[in-house]
């Protein structure tokens, strides 16, 4: 049985305790009203040269247009007044848009870290359904710690429930169509696009799908877990065969699921744009990132003793998976980039656009973090089989990823006001160190080898099998 170091522990609840206290000050610091937005956007503008002499420029401009207006007539007087009104409530309007983006930008940054560690055990689940229908020979060694991984799932599940349902009671912006007005045609909030989507895109559907996808998620966690443990104790393989037919069952559940969920839950946060390859690509990201956190923690048990039957092959097998996965989700990148582009449809294009001018970094490193560095690292079959080559390539894979998920969800909802603050970092730590606590202590409760599985004898021997066929 393993036992939960009180270092670990305690490092979890640092985490944890940071985490809380860095969301709180970023939502205790954002803007409350247009006045302080004007603030901030004075003192930025005083900040740099270059928006200091455009706003002098302007305000030159503006001058020798007042010159004018008092040479022009009675009526060009009056219009230039009329236009004087349009302008402050642009500037007005202007304000509340920044406003609700620098709002947004906590509430954001909570909800790409809950999202990604929430759909990085759903990728482990995924993954452990794979092994079960597969009959994989291989992998039955390391089922625990799938388990111990996805025991995070319902935890994450209840945290981001409850963020989408304060997102449909407005307590943030960071949905666009859940704004009031979007869908009624008298409003000036209207907008014709997200109304022809109403019928999808509204929250009592929205909410429910969410709830049946976590619930349906949740309940395969469950009772695969039940069954398995049940396998332990049992003399034939009545729950082993349970557990086959439920996978079964699940992947076709999940694979229907995570397309609408990706749709929901990030595609949406740009409701006038689609992509029929988004599904595929989410999923591509969330996989590969629930697998290398199978090899990280694999690693980390095995460096303190345990797990004594997981061996060199076992590992070398997992950074396989990391590296073809990574090179997966590069496809998927490219395709969806370079057909989107290439086409330049105005609405389609726009997309790509607004990451490459506003987000430039972080757009094209995602790509190097999750590309280059694993193709250079990982594709040496010897430096897979060295821990900390897989422990190094694993943690850079794991924020190449969060910062895929930044790249996906950010733009929509704070614009050009991002960068990595105070609230992205702490909500990163409360998660990881939620994370740790709730796997960790979840492979406390079981013993780390499947004993009944039926596979478990060819799995303990992998080496030693592939060495035989090697040979043959």
């Amino acid at each position: 049985m393993y036992t939960f170091s009180s270092k670990l522990k305690t490092f979890s609840f640092i985490l944890m305790i940071v985490g809380i206290l860095g969301i709180g000050y970023g939502f205790l610091t954002a803007p409350k009203d247009i006045q302080e937005v004007e603030k901030i956007l004075a003192a930025d503008a005083h900040g740099s040269h270059g928006a200091a002499h455009e706003a002098t420029a302007e305000a030159s401009h503006t001058e020798a247009g007042h010159h004018e207006t008092a040479e022009a007539s009675h009526d060009s007087h009056k219009g230039g007044e009329h236009a004087k009104v349009n302008a402050a409530d642009e500037h007005t309007e202007h304000l509340n848009h920044v406003l609700h983006q620098l709002q947004n930008k906590p509430w954001s940054a909570l909800y790409v870290a809950c999202i990604f560690f929430l759909l990085l055990s759903m990728g482990v689940l995924a993954f452990y359904a794979i092994q079960q229908v597969a009959q994989a020979g291989w992998s039955p060694v390391l089922f625990r710690v799938m388990q111990g991984i996805t025991a995070y799932l319902p935890v994450g599940s209840v945290i981001f429930f409850i963020i989408l349902v304060l997102c449909g009671l407005h307590f943030n912006h960071i949905f666009v169509w859940l704004g009031e007005g979007v869908t009624d045609p008298k409003s000036p909030n209207y907008d014709a696009i997200i109304a022809g989507k109403s019928g999808y895109l509204n929250f009592p559907f929205w909410i429910v799908r969410a709830g049946i996808f976590l619930l349906g998620w949740n309940l395969y966690n469950y009772f695969s877990r039940k069954n398995c443990l049940a396998q332990d104790e049992a003399n034939d393989d009545l729950y082993y065969k349970k557990n086959f037919k439920a996978s079964a069952g699940f992947l076709v559940f999940f694979i229907v699921s995570e397309s609408i969920m990706s749709w929901d839950w990030i595609m949406s946060f740009d409701p006038h744009w689609f992509s029929t390859l988004f599904g595929w690509y989410v999923f591509a990201s969330f996989f590969v990132s629930g697998i290398t956190t199978i090899a990280l923690v694999t690693i980390y048990l095995k460096s303190k003793g345990y797990l004594e039957f997981v061996n060199t092959s076992h590992i070398h097998d997992l950074a396989k998976f990391m590296f073809g996965i990574s090179i997966f989700w590069t496809y998927l990148w490219f395709s969806q980039f370079m057909l989107i582009w290439y086409a330049n449809i105005p609405e389609e294009v726009t997309y790509f656009i607004t990451r490459i001018q506003l987000y430039n970094l972080p757009f094209f490193g995602a790509v190097v973090m999750n590309f280059v560095f694993p193709l250079l690292i990982l594709i040496n079959t010897d430096f897979k089989r060295l821990s900390w080559i897989i422990v190094m390539a694993g943690i850079v894979i794991l924020l190449g990823h969060y910062i895929d998920f930044f790249n996906m969800i950010m733009p929509g909802t704070v614009g050009d006001k991002w960068f990595i603050g105070v609230s992205e970092i702490a909500s990163i730590l409360f998660f990881l160190g939620l994370f740790i606590f709730t796997v960790f202590t979840a492979l406390t409760k079981s013993p780390l080898v499947a004993k009944r599985n039926p596979f478990i004898e060819e799995s303990k021997h992998f080496s030693l099998l592939i060495f035989k066929e090697i040979n043959r």
